[in-house]
């Protein structure tokens, strides 16, 4: 069985559909969508209408289901697309290409989706010892202390952490952070990797980044847990030559 994680999607449904064909899934593939699926690219209906399909027929096809956390934009989606006045910084962020996407749909179709973003999302997962989360955790002890289940989907110190970890520091060494001691390896996405002038994940202490800027200038990206294999999109923006994603 491989594990695979894949980064933040942000309404690029092409690039999405791309990226699925190049990692060829076998029936025993457990992938792990890591949030973020909306607001960004044109097609953040299409985006969440094949995962639906796609938990669906895997499931029919007696193969592993995917597991899909939610990301920060995937709570903001649910509130905004319901609210008589959206959010002005939401709507600015992405969200307006979202509205966009979403009109004249059928009410069926709406609760569908909304059921899906509503009910069928993870906070966060843990597998193997790993732990897979949209943004991070905060508390010293672990997420299932937090007393805010929002802090896995929204809070960037994690991934700032381990940015700052001296990479010569043993994990014994008492100086090492406790937070990244819970998990042999954590797997994120929320922050994008091209802040470090990259389109390619970037592994820091014991944390993984694969939200490699999907929604600007870098390609979609997914990576496999135990061999480190990685596979990727074109560019995002190549698939939308006429939008400006949240460039």
């Amino acid at each position: 069985m491989r594990t695979i994680a894949i980064g933040d999607i942000h309404g690029g449904y092409k690039a999405l559909l791309q990226l699925i064909e190049r990692i060829d899934l076998k029936d025993d593939d457990q992938l792990i969508f890591l949030g973020d699926y909306v607001d960004g690219w044109s097609e953040s209906f299409e985006v969440i209408d094949f995962l639906i399909s796609l938990s669906r027929k895997r499931k029919q096809n007696n193969q592993v289901a995917p597991i899909y956390l939610r990301g920060n934009h995937d709570e903001l989606v649910v509130e905004n697309l319901q609210a008589t006045i959206p959010s002005e910084m939401w709507l600015f962020h992405g969200g307006q290409s979202t509205v966009d996407s979403y009109k004249n749909r059928s009410k069926n179709e709406l609760e569908l989706h909304f059921n899906f973003l509503r009910n069928e999302l993870h906070n966060f997962y843990e597998l193997d010892g790993n732990g897979f989360f949209h943004a991070g955790f905060h508390n010293l002890k672990g997420p299932h202390h937090e007393y805010y289940a929002n802090i896995t989907y929204w809070d960037r110190t994690l991934w700032e952490l381990a940015l700052a970890v001296d990479p010569n520091l043993d994990k014994d060494n008492d100086r090492y952070p406790g937070r990244l001691k819970i998990y042999n390896e954590v797997y994120i996405g929320h922050t994008p990797t091209d802040r470090l002038g990259s389109h390619q994940p970037i592994n820091a202490a014991s944390v993984w980044n694969i939200d490699t800027a999907a929604a600007y200038k870098g390609p979609l990206t997914a990576i496999c847990v135990e061999t480190k294999e990685v596979w990727q999109s074109e560019p995002v923006h190549t698939f939308y030559p006429d939008e400006n994603g949240r460039n």
